[in-house]
C-alpha cells in the first residue's frame, strides 16, 4: 500500500482507498479492502491528532491487505500517514 498526498485548499483533510481489478476481480472483494482501511483510517484519525489540509489517496497493489490481521493494518495506515506529516 502506498500514500500519495497534496494540499488542498478546502482546508480539511479527505481520503480516498484506490483499488484497481488487477488486485481484486470481485467488486465485493474490492469494496471488502476498501472498507477495511477506511475504518482503520477512521480509528487512526481517532487515536491521533493527524489534521492537515490534504487530499490523501491509499493505493492498493497487493490483495494481501484483505487477509492481514486488523491491527497490523492500523499500524501501517499510521505509519503512513506519520510519514506524509513529515
Amino acid at each position: 500500500m502506498t500514500l500519495v498526498h497534496a494540499k488542498n485548499s478546502r482546508g480539511r483533510e479527505r481520503y480516498a482507498v484506490v483499488v484497481s481489478k488487477k488486485v481484486a476481480k470481485s467488486a465485493v472483494q474490492r469494496n471488502r479492502i476498501r472498507r477495511r482501511v477506511y475504518e482503520a483510517i477512521r480509528l487512526v484519525k481517532l487515536e491521533e491528532n493527524f489534521n492537515a489540509a490534504k487530499d490523501n489517496i491509499f493505493v492498493i497493489y497487493t490483495k494481501d491487505i484483505e487477509k492481514m490481521p486488523f491491527k497490523n493494518l492500523k499500524a501501517l495506515i499510521s505509519s503512513l500517514l506519520k510519514e506524509s506529516m513529515l
